[in-house]
């Protein structure tokens, strides 16, 4: 693939994410909306550079006719830090990718997460396991999630109550979080818990 300008970069760092998040890449117009462009012909001048330096291809005749690398060979992303207010699977998170397939977990997993510290060590989960992640905004209670609370990123037990939502730790150690319904907008579930994989013993 040839070097990329900065913008044409942009753009397909934004295909390559609405891709992971929805399962099939983003129309036109919805790459224009995202950038502030004019028309959709100008989203369209990029696909065309992108498609020229070997970045992706093109499917003539399809509103989301852009075909990204194979990467399926690839399995899932493995997600590390996340940096604060920025999506989940945004390009610059993915550390690499685990030769395993999202259909391996139940429901599928959609990335793996890089577990941080040992809130969550009484339920098997310990630092730095890689947690399989489902990418969903709801959960029920009882349920081990990956949340974003503020700008921190925590995997914790979901319980929610009429007036609050408590999310617990289990580790004797930690404190339960807990978010008042004024609090609300600063708190989102980035996915569930659907297994775990240590790699180290």
């Amino acid at each position: 693939m040839k070097q990329l300008t900065d913008k044409q970069q942009g753009v397909l760092d934004m295909i390559t994410q609405y891709q992971l998040q929805n399962g099939y890449p983003p129309t036109r117009v919805e790459i224009a909306l995202h950038f502030g462009f004019k028309s959709s012909n100008a989203a369209e001048e990029y696909i065309k550079a992108l498609v020229k330096k070997g970045a992706i291809q093109s499917v003539p005749g399809q509103s989301r006719g852009i075909r990204l690398p194979d990467n399926s060979k690839l399995g899932l992303p493995v997600i590390g830090k996340v940096a604060a207010g920025t999506p989940i699977l945004a390009i610059q998170h993915i550390s690499e990718h685990l030769d395993i397939q999202g259909s391996a977990f139940s429901p599928n997993a959609h990335f793996l997460l890089r577990v941080q510290g040992k809130s969550m060590i009484n339920a098997g989960i310990d630092h730095d396991d890689l947690l399989a992640v489902h990418k969903t905004t709801t959960a029920v209670n009882g349920e081990i999630i990956v949340a974003r609370i503020g700008e921190e990123v925590t995997v914790k037990r979901f319980k929610k109550l009429k007036s609050q939502i408590i999310l617990l730790a289990e580790n004797e150690d930690f404190d339960p979080i807990h978010i008042k319904a004024q609090d609300a907008s600063q708190f989102a579930i980035e996915g569930k818990a659907v297994g775990i994989i240590r790699r180290s013993i």
